[in-house]
């Protein structure tokens, strides 16, 4: 099962409460990047944050403030290398 797959079934459980849904996916996005490491390709490195953007749109749609912050998060500019 493919993660587009994985992220519709979690939006569609009836059983499941908003909390629960959100904290599957975040659970998602959090294995994802432990998986990367200091020898992931550039490749590897933008298809988890292009994971991590289905995911938060996600979370959006099931609950628009956590999504929102999350989104607004990763949009952020990175001040670091300033």
């Amino acid at each position: 099962m493919g993660i587009d797959e994985k992220i519709q079934k979690i939006k569609t459980y009836k059983t499941w409460s908003l909390k629960k849904k959100v904290d599957e996916l975040l659970r998602i996005d959090a294995y994802n990047y432990t998986e990367l490491g200091t020898d992931s390709t550039v490749k590897e490195k933008k298809e988890v944050k292009a994971i991590s953007r289905k995911i938060y749109k996600a979370i959006s749609f099931i609950s628009p403030l956590d999504g929102h912050i999350l989104s607004s998060h990763m949009n952020e500019k990175d001040l670091t290398n300033a």
